[in-house]
This record gives C-alpha cells, structure tokens and sequence, in this order.
C-alpha cells in the first residue's frame, strides 16, 4: 500500500450562466483545494467567470481553467466535430480569457483541466490531445495538465514538458481500460458519500477498486476530482474531507 501523506481535491465551478444560477458552489469552497472554472463554452459567462475566481482567490482555492467543446446546449458532454486547429484556438482563447480574470485579481492561475468530451477524447486521441497542449504549451507553458494517468493527454503533455497532475474521479465509476463507465450507463455517476469516500481513500493509497463491467484496477492520482453537478456533492465533499482528515490525509493543492 502507497503511504499518501495529501491529496488534491477539485472540483469543477463556475457553471452558472445567464439566468441560470448554481447553488452549490458558496459551499464547495471550504471543502476542496483547487477548482477548475467553466469558460463560457459549456457554461459560464464573464461576470459567472470573475465572481468565481475573485470568490476563490478569498478563500485560498487554486484556480484553473476548464476549457471544452462549444457546447451550451449539451453542457460539454458531446463530441464536436472539429479540426485540431479549432480544437487549438477554441482552447487558446477559453484558457486566455480566465487567466485574464486571474490576472485582475491579481492571482496566478494554477492549472488547466479540459471538461467532458473535449476531455474524454484528447485521453484516448493523440492528435486531440496535442492540439490541446499546443495552446497550453503556446500560452501557459508553466501551468499545470490535470489529465487521466495513462492516457494520451497526459502522454502529449509529458511531451512537451508540462507538469502533469494525474487525476482520479471521486464521483464515477471506471471501466477496465481505465476510461470513466459512459454516463448513460447505470451505476456510472456515483451519489452514496461513505462509498465515495471510501472508494476514494482506496484510490489513493493504491488498493485496486472495482470497475463497472467486472474487473478492477490502480488508479494513480495527485488529485481527485468530485462533480459540482452531482446531485449529492456537497454531502460527498464533507464526507470525504472527513474521512481523509480521519485517515491522516491531507487536502491540498498540487504543488506547481
């Protein structure tokens, strides 16, 4: 068993836009170290895009940027079909828009996660994954890649020299190839917190958990990512900060 001394939790934030208002985020902040912000093309708008950070920067919680396809209507969740220039740029300017926020409030952003589709495609397709590390690479070549261990993100950003954080998913369930269990399948999205929790603990310190279609694996992580879109976030959030704390586990932040 590893000996894991801390751990990062994140959490993706910021998913407000136009009328529509998210309500867990005031309280997520105290339970997680670093948030990953939504930069317009899933969700967020530019004043969701400001609060969020100036709010983060006042609580002490790292700040990256959570770039996706042009998706509003399905939330991230679907390939765009696009070019690896297009995937290039579309991630150049979301990353470049909230390091401008950064910026303003006078804080360095401190890592960059793509979102949902944009994020499970540039895992298993290189060129994907290098057009996104091209605008990394091109913009914020000392930020840090939140990527899935083993996957061609991580590999493209290894490449080119980038710190790469590999992270775990506390809310969903994983397939023998190490790839999240698709959504639409039952018992992919994980909701129990003492499950998650525990689940969660057994990642890190390097014990085998179980897969959805019958097997089990490692997981290696420096950070654990827990959805703010779960229905049952906050209760997993205090959960796992509880039980971490219990375990001698500290939460913070990847060091850059």
């Amino acid at each position: 068993m590893t000996s894991v001394v801390s751990i990062d939790i994140n959490s993706d934030l910021g998913e407000s836009y136009g009328a529509f208002r998210s309500a867990v985020d005031e309280q997520l902040y105290p339970l997680i170290s670093s948030a990953n912000v939504a930069c317009g093309f899933h969700a967020g708008d530019p004043l969701t895009m400001e609060r969020t950070v100036y709010a983060l920067a006042e609580q002490g919680v790292a700040i990256g940027a959570h770039p996706s396809f042009p998706d509003l209507v399905g939330f991230g969740r679907r390939v765009i079909s696009a070019s690896p220039d297009e995937i290039r740029t579309d991630v150049l300017y979301q990353v470049a828009a909230l390091q401008g926020f950064c910026h303003a409030a006078g804080v360095t952003m401190h890592h960059v996660k793509p979102h949902g589709a944009i994020y499970n495609l540039a895992s298993k397709d290189r060129t994907a994954a290098d057009a996104i590390v091209a605008a990394l690479h091109a913009l914020v070549p000392d930020t840090i890649l939140y990527a899935q261990p083993g996957s061609e993100l991580e590999a493209a950003g290894l490449a080119v020299g980038l710190r790469v954080a590999r992270e775990a998913f506390a809310d969903r369930a994983y397939m023998r190839d190490g790839t999240l269990a698709p959504r639409n399948l039952d018992g992919a999205v994980l909701t129990d917190p003492e499950f998650v929790a525990r689940r969660v603990i057994q990642m890190i310190q390097g014990t085998p958990i179980p897969t959805l279609d019958g097997d089990s694996i490692v997981v290696e992580a420096e950070t654990v990512c827990l959805h703010s879109d779960t229905v049952t976030a906050v209760p997993i959030a205090t959960e796992l900060h509880r039980a971490l704390t219990a375990a001698g586990i500290a939460i913070e932040t990847v060091a850059r």
